[in-house]
């Protein structure tokens, strides 16, 4: 089975948007989590939802989830400290229902505008693979900079990709890398596969998309929001 985790459990502290995280916040009459949601319901190979985020929000949630028809939803997670421990959260949430051959999937609430290929892809090459990540090449020049006053050095960019969710783990042994680190490592990671690699499995890169991008910033959100406007359609079934 595939078992998708939205991690939303962010506060949006960049977005500035004051007292609603920008996951919950209405793009053309809907909070942006639930493009997320609509599209995995539609997707094949989606088998479940599972949706890490903070309890006072699980109310509000039922009720896009109703509203919606979010039949594949299976139950809530609550927000960690950090996003890995919120992560953690949802592993532990899916271990009656994961056999260690699943596969779990982590998506940012964040990223509404996934398509239905980078899904397809992000769930395709196991047990082959131990992950999938759909990624971008770095076309910007890079530079180290510890201190962020000098450039330290130069860094080849064509031995750089830059990561995107879904990220794609086989069950059992992403977990399993989760329990080995402990919370304390937990803390430290910035993103889903990080944990993966540092634990040795074997992680395979896939095409993403610059649409496939995280609204972090205002910017961001009024770049969604002008997609919509253009009458973009964000999900609609494989079968179409």
């Amino acid at each position: 089975m595939n078992h998708i985790l939205i991690v939303s459990g962010g506060i949006g502290s960049r977005m500035k948007s004051g007292s609603v995280p920008k996951q919950y916040m209405e793009a053309s009459g809907k909070p942006i989590i639930a493009y997320c949601l609509m599209t995995f319901e539609m997707h094949p190979m989606a088998d479940t939802i599972t949706i890490v985020a903070d309890p006072k929000w699980y109310d509000f949630l039922s009720a896009v989830i109703a509203r919606e028809g979010i039949s594949k939803f299976r139950g809530f997670a609550p927000a960690g400290e950090t996003r890995q421990l919120s992560i953690l959260n949802g592993l532990e949430s899916l271990r009656p229902d994961a056999a260690d051959g699943d596969v779990v999937s982590i998506h940012d609430a964040v990223r509404p505008c996934v398509s239905e290929q980078i899904i397809t892809d992000a769930l395709t090459g196991f047990p082959e693979w131990d992950g999938v990540m759909p990624y971008l090449p770095v076309t910007d020049t890079c530079y180290l900079s510890y201190g962020g006053q000098m450039i330290e050095e130069e860094i080849p960019r064509d031995a750089l990709v830059a990561g995107q969710t879904p990220e794609s783990f086989l069950f059992g042994k992403y977990y399993a890398a989760h329990i080995e680190a402990g919370p304390e490592n937990l803390r430290e990671l910035r993103g889903s596969t990080q944990i993966a690699v540092r634990s040795g499995m074997r992680i395979r890169l896939v095409p993403g998309s610059r649409d496939n991008f995280k609204i972090t910033t205002r910017e961001d959100f009024d770049a969604f929001l002008n997609k919509l406007k253009g009458g973009c359609k964000l999900f609609e079934s494989a079968s179409t």
